[in-house]
């Protein structure tokens, strides 16, 4: 049996952080239930992460590296309409194929919203500097059509996760790419 190394383990939890926040959120989720995913004990997902804000943390900031980077590799090399069809494709089959990943997405503003209205920022200081290299990796190959993109981008994740199959009508006037191609289970 290969032993994984500490940054391997570390990669696991993240995904496994994913899963069980993307499913009950940051208040829902135990750490005993993340370990239990990943076949590790407590003790040792602490000597990873310093608590469960850091383990909450470390996912969103994943998530959102995620979809960015699905989103400039589907432009890389376009600009305008043709890179927007391309980035919403792509966008469209990466939740549709990881529903955690839109789930994970809906739980961190949530997270976020719950965390200012305690007077605490630094969670979302740290997901809008996320979120802003987001919009600058739509910004440079779509241009003035970056409000639009990530509106309709949010249409899709609202649409999504209330379950709304595709060919539905609430999908009618969507952009072709943009529209979900399997059933997204959230």
């Amino acid at each position: 049996m290969v032993r994984m190394s500490a940054e391997e383990r570390r990669e696991s939890v993240i995904r496994a952080a994913i899963a069980e926040f993307a499913q009950r959120g940051y208040y829902g989720t135990s750490t005993e239930a993340i370990a239990k995913r990943v076949g590790v004990s407590q003790p040792y997902l602490f000597r990873l992460f310093p608590g469960k804000k850091a383990m909450f943390a470390a996912a969103s900031q994943r998530c959102m590296d995620d979809v960015r980077r699905v989103l400039e590799e589907a432009a890389e090399g376009l600009e305008g309409e043709e890179a927007l069809h391309s980035m919403a494709g792509a966008y469209a089959q990466l939740i549709g194929e990881h529903p955690e990943l839109l789930q994970m997405q809906m739980q961190t503003y949530v997270a976020v919203a719950a965390a200012e209205a305690e007077g605490e920022h630094e969670f979302g200081e740290a997901v809008r500097a996320g979120w802003m290299k987001l919009w600058d990796a739509v910004e440079v190959p779509v241009g003035e059509e970056t409000t639009t993109f990530l509106a309709y981008g949010m249409l899709i994740n609202t649409l999504a996760a209330m379950g709304f199959p595709p060919g539905h009508r609430v999908w009618q006037g969507m952009w072709p790419s943009a529209q979900i191609k399997g059933r997204a289970e959230v």
